[in-house]
């Protein structure tokens, strides 16, 4: 039987330095923003190293062996390309530093189009770069501040802001720098450090003059925050994950990472950890391999020389974005790359009703800072582990943002995972509807939230239980149900946050007696409680009403 063109799918290699990625991305309407991978595959070839032969200080043509190989990985990805319906036409190969400037380029590109039929497209440096930069700008909702992307052959660096869709970047585009991991392995195990430290330092700060920074990022009060992807980047972000604060680090994903400047460049750390990790009795860091650990003494020096070339860095995040994404990136509209990831990606499990259910959820939630974004994706994910049996919803839907429903969502912080989780959790009832497993788990997702936004999680996660038990298919056929919330002074002169639950219409009795619509109130009126306060312990207290009566659980 014959596989059928899917006209959404898009296959694309990219044929780096440090190895070839292959993948099938989904560019359908509705899901196009977060660039749903179908397939991918990683072959762990060389092209750099097979340049510089162990022992070697001269750069050779890439040998016949990694040829060989080359072309084989590629028939594979072209005969997986066929089983999932991947139109010929939308297939492309894509090529950077360690074929662009390989002795033998041209020759190897010619037996790969014979072989393959498939012509290779040589990223020139500047491309390379504005690639890279749009795989950052897909990697967060709004990315404003440094970018380098460290391959294996070459760095870029650039500026680059988003806004409503729209990405600026430098005048001069990426520049390009000789300074990818492996050729830095390979140039410190042949050059003095010093003066070796001496060029790059040098480099990096004319880079950066050339940019031409907006004065905008540079007078930012906290400084410039730096956006980072390529493999050498990644492996670094994965060790820092390893050494967190939070123990184990509770999302195994590195786009959306977020560390302060010090923790970045605390070189000795990092280099302490990866040691340890080698050591036989010590488990392997999480997603570093044997190579990528082999590099990390290049990439701290890298990391060091950028402590003394960049402006003063406040905020280092880490990005999946790379070619893969940048290019398909680079193809959306503005108003496509402006769309809420959460909102794109919870969409397929939205019920008829939403914004009628937002507008309930927002009613309770006077001066919150969780935007409408977010209690949109809310809205339309809060039934999706409804039907799972009651052991597991409330854990099921903590897990559902870094290991469940909505993990692959590209584009979104750790921080944006953390807060989805936790009112996701708590509209199935909170902490003490989740196995003691998923309690410890709860905590630490706490911890990644920022001061005051755990009780709003909390507290919104409880509204929008309250929210499903009067529309339990989040279907709003008739009003059922009125919210009013306000802020007011108690006995002590504190702040206290009065929200009123209004039965109306059809379901009335509601008010009046339904256990499942009084248990959902009960636990708006515990996330009131001090002692229910979790993560930072601050919150405020709730005076709940129904039907302008206090209520009484």
């Amino acid at each position: 039987m014959e596989s059928s063109e899917n006209p959404d799918y898009h296959g694309l290699v990219d044929m780096g330095s440090n190895g070839i990625r292959f993948s099938i991305t989904s560019l359908s309407p509705l899901t196009r923003r977060i660039l749903p991978t179908i397939y991918t595959d990683r072959a762990a070839i060389s092209l750099y190293d097979a340049q510089y032969p162990e022992g070697s200080s001269t750069r050779l043509p890439i040998p016949d062996p990694t040829i060989s190989a080359v072309v084989q990985s590629l028939l594979r990805f072209k005969s997986t390309c066929t089983d999932y319906g991947v139109p010929p036409s939308q297939i492309r190969l894509l090529a950077t530093e360690a074929t662009r400037t390989a002795p033998n380029s041209s020759a190897f590109r010619n037996q790969i189009h014979d072989a393959t039929g498939w012509t290779v497209e040589l990223l020139p440096k500047e491309e390379e770069g504005r690639v890279g930069a749009y795989g950052v700008a897909s990697s967060y909702s709004a990315v404003n501040g440094l970018v380098m992307d460290l391959g294996g052959g070459s760095t870029q660096i650039t500026w680059l802001t988003t806004h409503s869709g729209d990405i600026q970047m430098s005048p001069a585009g990426s520049i390009s720098l000789p300074y990818g991991a492996a050729a830095l392995t390979h140039a410190l195990s042949t050059t003095p450090h010093a003066a070796y430290r001496e060029e790059v330092t040098a480099a990096l700060r004319a880079a950066v003059a050339s940019l031409a920074i907006p004065p905008s990022l540079l007078q930012s009060p906290k400084g410039l925050s730096l956006y980072l992807s390529g493999g050498g980047f990644r492996g670094w972000g994965f060790v820092l994950m390893s050494s967190h604060a939070i123990s184990p680090y509770p999302i195994p994903i590195i786009n959306g990472l977020h560390v302060t400047t010090s923790a970045f460049h605390n070189t000795a750390a990092v280099q302490a950890a990866v040691n340890l990790a080698m050591a036989d009795s010590t488990p392997a860091i999480f997603r570093v391999s044997a190579r990528r650990a082999g590099q990390v003494p290049a990439v701290a020096f890298l990391v060091s020389c950028l402590a003394a070339a960049l402006p003063a860095i406040h905020d280092v995040y880490f990005c999946q974005g790379g070619v893969r994404e940048g290019v398909h990136f680079a193809s959306l509209t503005p108003a496509e790359r402006a769309l809420d990831p959460f909102v794109v990606a919870t969409r397929d499990h939205a019920p008829a009703s939403v914004a009628g259910l937002v507008e309930l959820i927002e009613a309770a939630a006077p001066d919150s800072p969780i935007d409408e974004g977010m209690l949109t994706a809310l809205a339309q994910a809060m039934y999706a582990h409804a039907a799972l049996p009651k052991d597991i919803f409330a854990g099921a839907a903590l897990r559902s943002t870094t290991t469940g429903l909505w993990a692959g969502t590209h584009g979104v912080s750790h921080q944006q995972r953390a807060v989805l989780a936790l009112l996701l959790c708590e509209r199935h009832g909170g902490v003490g509807r989740i196995s003691p497993s998923e309690q410890e788990f709860y905590g630490r997702i706490v911890r990644l939230l920022p001061e005051g936004w755990a009780w709003w999680c909390v507290y919104l996660g409880r509204v929008a239980g309250v929210v499903a038990s009067v529309y339990p298919a989040g279907v709003v056929r008739e009003r059922r149900l009125a919210v009013k919330a306000a802020w007011g002074k108690g006995k002590k002169g504190e702040e206290v946050l009065r929200v009123d639950f209004r039965v109306e219409g059809a379901v009335e009795a509601v008010g009046g007696g339904d256990e499942g619509f009084r248990k959902a109130v009960k636990g708006v009126e515990k996330a009131g409680k001090r002692k229910n306060w979790v993560g930072d312990g601050k919150g405020w207290k709730v005076d709940v009403m129904v039907d302008g009566e206090a209520f009484e659980g």
